[in-house]
């Protein structure tokens, strides 16, 4: 163990430690993150990592956002590959965006749990304060793109992020944690569409 502590250099070691947490968390959410654990996967003592993160938190910070950053990527490849200046095409963004929320949080229960009510300076900060989560930029830009191509109004515009992430977040709740979760795949891929389908039409 000794050389392999030696052998990082800097810089590699953070990423190592947040590496090994996203391995922690991803089948036992972030009640599996912890620094011992996650120091012993790494190979290296618990007080190397206080070089890098001040306690268990910060790391948790760290991992969550690192999920938040794969989150985003499944949604932008729901997302039409090229949008035009045609309106059903700011729809389909906007479509793909809570599709590709709800698939992520269904494949990755435990990543889902941690991306934003594991960290608590996670859950304390507004997603407009020091780092917004990529996937509430992209729900923002897709509904900022249908008021600029006129499918939604400026008045139905204001507060429409709070209507599309409560819904789409609530129904990826009731699949990953509440009655919904026996369902098959398929059945659970329809129910997504009609409710992001719905949600759409009510803020238009």
């Amino acid at each position: 163990m000794g050389s392999r502590r030696n052998s990082y250099h800097h810089g590699d070691l953070r990423h190592a430690l947040v590496e090994a947490g996203l391995t922690a968390t991803r089948f036992r959410g972030p009640a599996g993150l912890g620094l011992r654990e996650v120091t012993r996967r790494v190979g290296v003592s618990p007080n190397a990592a206080y070089r890098h993160f001040g306690d268990r938190q910060a790391l948790l910070t760290a991992v969550a956002r690192e999920i938040q950053d794969k989150m985003a990527d499944t949604m932008r490849s729901r997302m039409p590959a090229s949008v035009s200046g045609k309106t059903a095409e700011k729809a389909r963004r906007l479509r793909g965006v809570g599709l590709g929320y709800i698939a992520f949080a269904t494949a990755e229960p435990g990543w889902f749990e941690t991306a934003f009510f594991g960290s608590a300076a996670e859950r304390d900060s507004m997603p407009d304060q020091d780092r917004t989560p990529p996937p509430f930029t992209l729900l923002v830009d897709a509904l900022d793109a249908m008021v600029e191509s006129g499918e939604l109004s400026t008045e139905r515009r204001e507060g429409a992020e709070w209507a599309c992430w409560s819904t789409v977040h609530g129904f990826a709740e009731l699949v990953v944690h509440g009655p919904l979760r026996q369902l098959e795949a398929e059945t659970v891929s329809r129910w997504a569409e009609r409710v992001v389908d719905d949600i759409i039409s009510g803020i238009t």
